[in-house]
């Protein structure tokens, strides 16, 4: 794929995150962008004033010279019989899947690609923002919405790129990079990978990609599966280590040993140890690219975070509101564990929406164990995603196995507001991957009404 040989591209689903990203790295080129996606959103709605032209229907009549359409980019999360899918098949239009296109931007540049299923998101955009604060940022592509930038791509004149390397789908195999970093290896898309041993190997195959064989990053738990890599945590083991961790005014202070050196007073302005270990990762891959520790430290210290990860909307005294993307047992336990740490007696009222059928099924008993450390429960229906029912997996499975005697099935806001009424003293966490985002701002003026 020559970018300079291309003048228009056409995205079909590019209200994705992923997708998203792509259409305004193209914009910024120059070219012309175009795209459907069935929901209309702040992301199209951003897009569109960047540039691009949005449809909502599939309908190929509302595309302006489509013959003169170069590349067509399209997500697995688009059906085989959409109608605009369809049509450029069968046209034998030149059609590439969203990895494909990430992959070869990926050998435009000197490319840190951050994979695992949990922490990826943070991690990168962590490591986009001391590269933006240093000036060396080429083109990062983050899985969600920046906090400092109000976006999913960072821009800039350096050579250096950040890639949200995605497990689903084997996606993160397309890509090329010169640095991994490897933040967790749990279970997850199953559909997929059918079993854990699966999952492990194509992790594995993934590190085998590593251009030169430079650099693999890994998180200190699963640093022993992998040969001749960098690994960083808690232990003193590591080749960086987070260490005299403490609580401050909300937010962590703590040290970094790193080759034998110590270097003192750094701060984080976000909850949860799960966040400390991805500052960890990103300190260590910024350390091997040469930038310095005081770039690093001015880094976090204005790092706002991002959007849906540990959001927090509201905080008073009495009255917390956080919203958070955690759509795994595993991001539950540390989201709460987050919570618990920094608000060790408040009263914990949940909002989950489980995400994906398939999910849901092979994480039945780990969502009821987790969700039962709530104090309080509001069950969504799942979110289905690409995917069609399971016969047998519903929510009301899931809440039947829920320990908790306040718990409840819920479909609208007006039913989640009329029980909150007599709630006093809460912290209400809004939590799941789906559509949830969407009930976000009324819940928060609810809230503040309160």
């Amino acid at each position: 794929m020559n970018v300079e040989k291309l003048s228009k591209i056409h995205f079909i689903g590019i209200g994705g995150i992923g997708m998203s990203a792509l259409a305004s790295y193209f914009i910024s080129k120059k070219l012309k962008v175009s795209g459907y996606d069935k929901i209309l959103s702040p992301i199209t709605e951003k897009l569109k004033k960047e540039g691009a032209t949005i449809f909502h229907n599939d309908e190929l009549t509302l595309i302006d010279n489509i013959e003169k359409i170069d590349l067509v980019v399209y997500t697995p999360a688009i059906d085989d019989d959409n109608n605009q899918l369809k049509y450029f098949y069968k046209n034998n239009y030149n059609i590439l899947k969203r990895s494909d296109v990430l992959g070869e931007i990926s050998n435009l540049y000197r490319t840190i690609a951050v994979a695992g299923t949990h922490g990826k998101t943070t991690t990168s955009s962590i490591i986009a923002h001391i590269l933006k604060v240093s000036k060396k940022q080429g083109a990062c592509f983050i899985g969600g919405v920046t906090s400092n930038y109000e976006s999913n791509l960072i821009l800039g004149k350096g050579n250096l790129s950040v890639m949200e390397a995605d497990e689903f789908d084997q996606s993160f195999l397309k890509l090329n990079p010169d640095t991994i970093i490897l933040t967790s290896m749990d279970s997850d898309h199953l559909d997929v990978y059918k079993s854990e041993e699966n999952v492990q190997k194509n992790y594995i195959e993934f590190t085998k990609k590593i251009k030169n064989k430079r650099k693999l990053i890994v998180e200190e738990s699963i640093h022993s599966l992998f040969q001749n890599n960098l690994s960083y945590g808690f232990s003193d083991f590591n080749d960086l280590q987070i260490f005299n961790i403490i609580i401050n005014n909300g937010y962590y202070d703590f040290d970094v040993k790193y080759k034998n050196e110590v270097f003192k007073d750094f701060s984080l302005k976000m909850p949860g140890k799960h966040n400390l270990l991805n500052t960890a990762g990103a300190i260590l891959s910024t350390l091997e690219l040469g930038i310095s520790i005081n770039k690093i430290k001015d880094a976090l210290n204005s790092y706002k975070g991002v959007k849906r990860r540990f959001e927090l909307h509201l905080n008073k005294p009495k009255l917390v509101y956080i919203d958070d993307y955690a759509h795994h047992p595993n991001e539950i336990r540390a989201l709460l564990d987050a919570v618990k740490e920094f608000y060790p007696s408040k009263k914990i009222i949940g909002i989950f929406q489980p995400h994906l059928f398939s999910r849901t099924k092979d994480f039945l008993k780990d969502f009821a164990k987790i969700l039962s450390d709530l104090d309080n429960l509001f069950l969504l229906p799942i979110y289905p995603a690409r995917e069609k029912p399971i016969k047998g997996v519903t929510s009301s499975v899931l809440l039947d196995l829920v320990k908790l005697d306040n718990k409840k099935l819920i479909k609208s806001k007006s039913e989640l507001f009329t029980d909150l009424d007599n709630e006093e003293d809460f912290i209400l966490l809004t939590i799941g991957a789906g559509d949830i985002d969407l009930w976000v701002n009324d819940i928060f003026k609810y809230l503040y009404s309160k």
